[in-house]
């Protein structure tokens, strides 16, 4: 099972799994290839195949970019930059469907339903996008923490 929890103390930037694995919890978003979903996501059964595209200088808002639709793209941030506390449990058979073997290997991603303003912007917290960084392989998984919402608002 991998597990994490939230980044510990002002200014550090950890995340830990139950296993006592260490992984650097910077919100910036790494450079990817083509990332292959295992399962597609709900509503698009034919797309498999996206890019990670950074939107902003910081490296924290991106598109999630369809290769096989050019107009798809879904916009995404890693959690932990707006909710240091989200801590989400991902159980081992989602591990294994994406190869992941340490909390190392995983990209963390919210898709985020964009408002009017970032005051209107939610994030998905139920429904989270995992990417195992080192396979290129994605899924999102829908959790089992009826605290979760689909809807929690990006800002206070």
């Amino acid at each position: 099972m991998i597990a994490t929890r939230p980044a510990e103390g002002a200014g550090t930037a950890a995340e830990e799994d139950r296993t006592g694995m260490t992984t650097d919890a910077d919100p910036t978003v790494p450079d990817l290839p083509v990332i292959e979903l295992v399962r597609p996501l709900p509503g698009f059964p034919t797309h498999a195949r996206f890019a990670l595209v950074r939107l902003d200088d910081d490296g924290v808002l991106c598109a999630l970019r369809s290769l096989d639709d050019p107009d798809l793209r879904f916009l995404v941030v890693p959690p932990h930059a707006f909710f240091p506390d989200y801590a989400p449990v991902i159980d081992d058979a989602t591990a294994a469907e994406l190869g992941v073997t340490t909390a190392e290997d995983v990209l963390l991603l919210s898709i985020l339903t964009a408002g009017e303003s970032l005051v209107s912007t939610t994030a998905n917290l139920l429904a989270p996008l995992l990417v195992n960084t080192r396979t290129q392989r994605a899924r999102q998984v829908v959790l089992d923490d009826p605290a979760l919402s689909t809807t929690t608002p990006l800002v206070a």
